[in-house]
């Protein structure tokens, strides 16, 4: 059933389940769909692969803990699918063969729980529209059949081999140095942009490895081309008989602004009066062009893909989301097979790189992910490239905006309300649930002209009471962690109770300014959903290591929030 068609002149970030979000969304209403769904591919292939125990876990993805169980939440998934009517009849077949090859494991679980949506993502796909599926050799080949049976194998287009890695030593095989990108289109008739990408020195060096007398290098490029010609093109010219060799002139195109207008004859004479023929040693020898290394155009885009390496550990782009893409091979792939103002979705849009590239090369988006902790750095990312007002060009989704659905969220996620809170606040939230001793987040802020940085612990309580007991820890906390203040968010209301324990832990002095500031606070979710905020200075954007400080006062509160 079709879905809903959005604002058009607004991009759309959407918090949730995007198997739910994709069937709110209009048939054939986006561009270009790249996605790179997570699965934990490092680990073992005979877990991967083996029947196991199953659990509860409805298989839904966390940010950072990519892996899909079978479960009998899957068993009951699979059944559907291949009992007919919810599913094209050959792709519920393929699920069924895959389940007799592989078994039930988490790699059959995963192509259960990515077949609606591969489903539901053509449908979304205009007539002329590119897809493209990221993904590592552990899941590319069932994928690949997978996405046949679905866009049918004539639309397959290329399988895209990206150099994701320099060198791996492994065990008793070869080293995995690359991902794949399936790269399919919805029909036969859709957007292609010939798109080149710069010259690699290798390239230079082997091929632009001649210099000419002003210095410029260049390669050598050939004047003729096989065949036999009659007229100017195949006569003899300097003593040259082409035609003996089987071949005929041919001027190329890159000197036509020196050669415009004129026979082959008068071309030739023209380029090497201009010194623009490289002439061999050996007498009787066929001259070739020169084409200088600063008239080269670049490389026409391959199917693997070298030239864009991974993001290091000192990247300005690195964000320290462990599966972050460089922007570089997004605007590849977008420049490839978009144009200005086409629309790009990204149903595990993850850390925002698609988005970011999107925004860049002016398409229109749509970024869908499932927790919130992505769905926060993403619209910090894009503060950080693009300055405030871009909240003004996009809209969330799923966001909570009143206290029942902050409530809705911490029945449904506990830990994803805490990031949701830790956020409200200006904080980063941490990235995994594990014993934080009531560091939930932290926020930082500069504290001199010198760089020094003063830390903010945020500690996050979902509980219908509040205890005195919740500032102390948080007062001890502060002191342990050496950071310089806390705050308490709290589900319910603030007691007295919590005021006054508060009031006992002291305050903090901004060396900057000598501004003073309670050392420890606390705020209730209702009040920040109101507009309040607590007592903080500048602060610095999360995730990114920024100059730029988030504004505290009530004008100017953190976009999308």
């Amino acid at each position: 059933m079709a879905g809903k068609p959005l604002k058009p002149q607004l991009n759309h970030l959407f918090y949730g389940d995007n198997l739910e979000v994709l069937k709110g969304l209009a048939d054939e209403s986006v561009d270009l769909v790249y996605l790179d769904p997570p699965f934990n591919s490092n680990r073992s292939y005979n877990v991967i692969f083996s029947r196991h125990e199953v659990t509860p876990n409805t298989g839904q993805i966390q940010a950072f803990d990519d892996t899909w169980h079978w479960s009998p939440a899957t068993e009951a998934e699979h059944t559907r699918l291949i009992a007919g009517g919810s599913m094209p009849g050959e792709v519920g077949e393929a699920l069924y063969a895959f389940k007799m090859l592989l078994g039930e494991n988490d790699a059959m679980a995963y192509l259960v729980n990515m077949t609606p949506r591969l489903v539901e993502l053509r449908r979304v796909l205009k007539s002329t529209g590119s897809f493209y599926l990221h993904c590592d050799p552990t899941m590319s080949h069932y994928l690949k059949v997978l996405l046949d049976t679905i866009f049918g194998p004539e639309h397959f287009r290329s399988e895209i081999i990206w150099k994701r890695s320099s060198a791996h030593n492994s065990a008793k095989r070869y080293g995995p140095v690359h991902d794949v990108i399936l790269f399919y289109t919805k029909s036969d008739t859709y957007t292609w942009n010939k798109t080149v990408q710069p010259i690699g020195q290798q390239y230079i060096d082997g091929w632009y490895n001649n210099v000419d007398p002003d210095g410029r290098q260049f390669k050598r490029a050939d004047l003729t081309a096989p065949g036999v010609r009659d007229g100017e093109s195949g006569a003899v010219w300097r003593g040259i008989d082409v035609t003996a060799k089987g071949r005929h002139w041919a001027i190329p195109g890159f000197v036509g602004d020196i050669v415009d207008g004129l026979g082959t004859t008068d071309a030739l004479n023209q380029l090497d009066a201009v010194g623009r023929l490289h002439w061999p040693k050996k007498l009787g020898g066929i001259p070739q062009v020169k084409r200088f290394l600063e008239e080269a155009a670049g490389v026409a885009a391959q199917d693997v893909v070298t030239n864009i390496p991974p993001l290091n550990n000192v990247s300005t782009e690195r964000l320290g989301y462990p599966t972050q893409k460089p922007l570089a091979l997004l605007e590849l792939l977008l420049r490839s097979s978009t144009n200005p103002g086409d629309v790009v979705l990204d149903p595990f849009c993850g850390c925002g790189t698609t988005i970011d590239a999107a925004q860049k090369l002016g398409r229109r988006w749509i970024g869908i992910d499932i927790t919130y902790i992505a769905v926060d750095l993403i619209m910090k990312r894009l503060e950080h490239t693009y300055g405030n007002t871009i909240a003004d060009t996009y809209e969330t989704s799923g966001i909570p905006r009143d206290i029942g659905a902050a409530q809705a969220l911490f029945d449904r996620s506990p830990f994803d309300f805490e990031r949701w809170a830790v956020s409200l606040v200006g904080g980063q939230p941490n990235s995994k649930q594990v014993g934080d001793r009531g560091v939930d987040g932290k926020a930082r802020f500069p504290t001199d002209a010198r760089g020094g940085i003063g830390t903010v612990i945020v500690s996050v309580k979902g509980g219908k009471t509040v205890a005195p007991t919740f500032a102390r820890d948080l007062a001890g906390t502060v002191d342990a962690e050496k950071a310089q203040m806390g705050v308490l968010v709290t589900m319910a209301p603030v007691t007295s109770g919590v005021k006054s324990a508060m009031d006992h832990a002291g305050t903090y002095t901004l060396p900057v300014n000598g501004q003073v500031f309670p050392k420890v606070q606390a705020v209730s979710v209702a009040e920040l959903l109101e507009g309040a905020r607590p007592q903080l200075p500048m602060l610095l954007l999360p995730y990114i290591q920024a100059s730029r400080a988030i504004p505290r006062d009530e004008s100017e509160a953190i976009p999308g929030l």
